[in-house]
């Protein structure tokens, strides 16, 4: 039989046990479900208004969607491959039948808000390449948990709309000057997380974003002129980085 010091010490260390398996996640205690990021919605930025709507219609009943093997998604980094781009992409993906579903502006809700009306509809891509989330930070500073937490829903989202499909999940992009910038540090905290979506069946995690930078962690005009969008010179050598990737990944 216990005694009362005993039992008094066993009763206080499973309150703690319970209380400690009660705990929610970070995640959760940081990222309301009400957040932003996590619920979709269309662009609604004074500069969007003309262009998002209509392309985004545009998108639905574009020639090609049906035959893609390759589907890119994602914001304004992913739209230049439209532009600036585009020289670039001929040069190294020209062969590989391609839908490019990147939107200027887009936070991880716009993109789900696509998701959820139509944005995929016919289309089944052997491969598709996410990178979304440098606007949730740049936009609004929104809290690293919060954009993972809407990565998270959209990889999600394809994983069901595309069964056989694989994923390619970039790291976000670096941006401002130097290491220790704090948009930076909100993307690197990002990517940290996002990283652990490579578990997922199908989901391939990949951060090329040294590439961008010198070895100090500086990140030039030379090749992020605006220290947030690639030039032709950074796309090349972000071509030039995923397309074996890209190559294997199609062969699976």
């Amino acid at each position: 039989m216990l005694n009362r010091k005993k039992f008094s010490f066993v009763v206080f260390f499973a309150t703690i046990t319970l209380s400690l398996l009660t705990i929610p996640s970070v995640s959760a205690q940081t990222c309301p479900d009400n957040a932003p990021a996590l619920n979709p919605g269309p662009l609604e930025e004074s500069w969007a208004i003309e262009w998002w709507m209509p392309r985004h219609e545009a998108k639905r009943s574009e020639e090609g969607r049906k035959s893609a093997k390759l589907l890119l998604l994602g914001d304004s980094i992913t739209h230049g491959w439209e532009s600036t781009g585009k020289p670039v992409w001929d040069q190294y993906f020209g062969e590989i039948s391609t839908f490019n579903l990147g939107f200027s502006g887009d936070r991880t809700e716009n993109v789900l808000w696509r998701i959820e009306n139509g944005a995929l509809e016919e289309i089944s891509p052997e491969l598709t390449v996410l990178m979304i989330g440098t606007n949730n930070t740049g936009h609004r500073q929104d809290l690293p948990e919060c954009t993972a937490r809407g990565i998270e829903m959209i990889v999600d989202q394809l994983l069901s709309e595309f069964h056989e499909s694989q994923i390619l999940l970039l790291a976000i992009f670096p941006r401002g000057h130097e290491p220790d910038h704090e948009l930076r540090q909100l993307n690197n905290e990002i990517n940290e997380q996002i990283a652990q979506f490579n578990t997922k069946p199908g989901v391939h995690f990949l951060d090329i974003n040294h590439i961008f930078l010198t070895e100090d962690g500086v990140l030039t005009e030379e090749i992020m002129p605006d220290m947030l969008h690639p030039n032709d010179n950074g796309y090349e050598l972000w071509a030039e980085e995923i397309k074996p990737v890209i190559n294997d990944l199609l062969n699976k």
